[in-house]
């Protein structure tokens, strides 16, 4: 395990992963521009590499339970982003399914998801397993 001068862990990760992660982000700023600025093809396009990357990011970090809850958070993350930016898109957002609750609402699922995760992660996982040093070693 990598430790820093004051003895505390340090996360490294192999240098392709960060690659793979930066790109991750470029698409992800594009997806989002494009949907700021209303170009939809750019916009659904980017859906896909944005996602993709999100799941490999996950699985590649699931060997670590703190890496893999935060990951797969950022892919429904992800996943209600882009659904919500496609219900914009095709003008679906705001009819009404029942009530007050309209298809826009329904991005909510995969955002629930991901804070369900993360507090489970939280509230359950890491306190009954603060032994464990979740650092990536080299």
């Amino acid at each position: 395990m990598s430790m820093q001068e004051n003895n505390s862990p340090v996360y490294s990760i192999p240098l392709s992963y960060r690659k793979m992660e930066n790109l991750h982000i470029v698409f992800w700023l594009l997806k989002d521009i494009s949907w700021c600025m209303i170009w939809k093809p750019l916009g659904v396009a980017m859906i896909f590499p944005t996602l993709i990357i999100a799941i490999v990011i996950a699985w590649r970090t699931r060997q670590y339970m703190s890496e893999l809850c935060h990951n797969v958070a950022i892919t429904v993350w992800i996943t209600a982003n882009s659904y919500w930016m496609i219900s914009e898109f095709f003008h679906f957002d705001a009819l009404v399914i029942q009530g007050d609750i309209t298809y826009k609402h329904l991005a909510l699922i995969p955002f629930l998801t991901g804070i369900i995760i993360l507090a489970w992660y939280y509230l359950y996982y890491q306190p009954r397993h603060k032994e464990i040093a979740e650092v990536i070693t080299e």
